[in-house]
């Protein structure tokens, strides 16, 4: 509720990947952080039913992505390439927690889609 304040603060260090890694998960849930924290916390799994709200700034996520690899990619192919390794390497662990944060959430919201004839075993 705004405007209340909990008593109890817990904190802990994660390395940069791992920060990255639960950012993207935050994102993609559409959830504030401290609420993102708190299910994750007590229930361990975290299914979002997908949305507009949601959905949506994961298309955008995912358009920046793309014309940032295209912007790269012409870059690369006439040796005009203005990033350095490092800045690389950055970009692909980020894009990495991203895509991962995005496929775990289809993952969880998979019976959508499918039948219940394609989840029974043969």
């Amino acid at each position: 509720m705004p405007g209340v304040h909990k008593k109890t603060t817990i904190s802990f260090r994660v390395s940069e990947m791992e920060r990255m890694q639960i950012e993207a998960n935050i994102k993609s849930s559409g959830m504030l952080k401290q609420n993102y924290f708190v299910r994750a916390s007590i229930y361990n799994r975290i299914c979002v039913v997908g949305k507009k709200e949601t959905i949506y700034p994961l298309v955008e996520e995912l358009e920046k992505m793309q014309k940032t690899l295209k912007k790269l990619s012409n870059e690369f192919m006439n040796n005009e390439v203005s990033i350095n390794e490092e800045k690389l390497y950055d970009l692909e662990e980020q894009y990495k927690a991203m895509v991962s944060a995005i496929i775990k959430m289809l993952d969880a919201a998979e019976y959508l889609w499918n039948s219940d004839k394609e989840k029974s075993p043969k």
